[in-house]
């Protein structure tokens, strides 16, 4: 069996979406859908069951046959400001998961987050030299992947983190604010609106990766077994000007309109991030990965397919 934490939520059930084309559908998907619409992301996977999060911890010793974990649970809003619910939440509970997969020999793959390199000025390198969060999220985030440093050498089953820059794609509909710049651009021209960017939008340039890729580094790493904590991104920042030029040729009526930059935002927001991908490569992942370009475009096309589900 595989496990899936946060498997109705965007990443996860991508990452589920990616084990049903492989074969696999022998998988228990833990969250919590209090938000009842995330139940959406599930119609279409093949799944053995689900469990809610609040009974996921006295459920896990009563399950058998569980060979991988794949943690993508989380409060992913960079926003919160209440820090004891944040370190609980992705914290301790990352920690306990941890600790049974290390006891149980089973295999541990978790999402970290791109977030714990903060205004990336010392570099976007997997090392601590660079490492600067800006808001409890993001220590969150930062203080699980030193909590793993420091075990990975005993560990005698897999243990991976992989930190996701700027994800974008189908399924994530159910995050609101937090939802890709692609998305609400989507909705924006939907509605026959223009397309609003923050003031500076030009120079704000991020490292954005399709979720498709995000889900095959998953799985490659599921497969060859390899350990560590490796960027998640393209290694090629793009401002999110670029990508309302790219919905500018999908939509040619299509407009611009800027809009002023959040008071809330200021001083934590990441102006810029570009993963170095020089480590992901030497542990074997050697797909070239989707361009900004490319993955608009089919994420436009299915989102105008689909309202931005996957239904095949």
């Amino acid at each position: 069996m595989i496990i899936v934490t946060g498997g109705a939520g965007f990443i996860g059930s991508n990452l589920i979406w990616g084990l049903n084309q492989i074969g696999i559908e022998d998988i228990l998907v833990v969250d919590n859908l209090s938000q009842a619409d995330k139940h959406r992301n599930l119609n279409s996977l093949k799944i053995a069951d689900f469990l809610d999060k609040e009974d996921f911890l006295a459920e896990l010793p009563k399950l058998e046959n569980v060979q991988t974990i794949f943690h993508q649970g989380a409060c992913s809003s960079t926003t919160e400001t209440d820090g004891r619910y944040m370190m609980e939440n992705n914290y301790q509970f990352s920690k306990t998961l941890l600790h049974y997969s290390l006891e149980n020999k089973i295999d541990f793959l978790y999402a970290s987050s791109a977030s714990v390199y903060g205004d990336g000025s010392a570099g976007f390198r997997e090392e601590k030299t660079c490492e600067w969060p800006l808001n409890v999220y993001a220590f969150s985030k930062f203080s699980f992947d030193n909590y793993v440093r420091q075990r990975l050498s005993q560990a005698s089953s897999q243990v991976l983190g992989l930190r996701y820059f700027n994800v974008y794609g189908p399924q994530e509909n159910h995050k609101g604010k937090m939802a890709s710049v692609a998305f609400h651009l989507f909705g924006q021209l939907a509605q026959g609106q223009k397309m609003k960017l923050f003031a500076g939008s030009e120079g704000f340039r991020r490292d954005f990766i399709f979720v498709d890729d995000i889900v095959q580094m998953n799985l490659h790493f599921y497969q060859t077994k390899g350990s560590g904590i490796f960027n998640a991104g393209t290694g090629k920042a793009r401002s999110f000007q670029d990508i309302a030029t790219t919905l500018q040729q999908l939509e040619p009526e299509g407009q611009m309109e800027i809009i002023p930059f959040p008071d809330h935002l200021q001083g934590k927001y990441q102006e810029f991030t570009e993963a170095d991908t020089d480590l992901l490569r030497k542990a074997g992942y050697q797909s070239p990965m989707t361009s900004l370009e490319d993955g608009v475009r089919q994420y436009y096309e299915l989102w105008k397919r689909t309202g931005g589900y996957r239904r095949d």
